[in-house]
């Protein structure tokens, strides 16, 4: 049985240092991180890396639920890849543990909250970006593709595949350029 701690973190200039310390006072003989958004289990290569090598009897371990998942289907899917494995998951700050019954409803209820947080956040972030819009503040991000060029080049009877090799971009891209959509 090997106990392998996870801990991640959303930005970069984040501190993983007070998870990975609470991940060996755990005990744990193994322990991965990583700096990424916990939104969705795509691109967290550590955590795919330790779901990949889960053996029975492996317990992993992590400080808080919503270090390992932000939505209660990406928690559903981890859970079930750790039990399929003969694993346990375990958190060292929240009553945890997917051996018992109590440790799974409670896994349940945190995941549930963690999802709601997520959701109001979005919310409140839509919100902003909208009054944000109406004050004439969020213009949105810069064209990255200059259409003028993408046109002349068009005119000069280049095709579309040429132009986006010529440009460096998408070929969708020139494509809406043409249709007088932009980027």
């Amino acid at each position: 049985m090997t106990t392998i701690g996870y801990a991640r973190v959303s930005t970069t200039d984040q501190d993983l240092s007070i998870q990975i310390a609470a991940l060996r006072a755990a005990g744990c003989d193994v322990i991965r991180s990583e700096k990424v958004s916990g939104t969705s289990t795509t691109g967290r290569v550590e955590l795919q890396t330790i779901l990949d090598f889960l053996r029975a009897g492996d317990v992993l371990t992590v400080t808080r639920i919503d270090r390992l998942a932000r939505s209660i289907g990406d928690l559903q899917d981890i859970v079930r890849a750790v039990r399929a494995k003969g694993a346990s998951l375990k958190a060292t700050e929240q009553p945890i543990d997917t051996g018992t019954a109590a440790g799974k409803a409670f896994l349940d209820m945190l995941g549930v909250f963690a999802e709601f947080e997520t959701n109001l956040r979005k919310e409140r972030q839509l919100e902003g970006i909208a009054k944000a819009k109406a004050n004439g503040v969020y213009k949105g991000r810069k064209p990255s593709i200059d259409v003028d060029k993408v046109r002349a080049l068009k005119a000069q009877g280049i095709g579309p595949v040429a132009i986006a090799k010529t440009l460096k971009i998408g070929r969708a891209s020139v494509y809406r350029a043409l249709e007088g959509g932009g980027t």
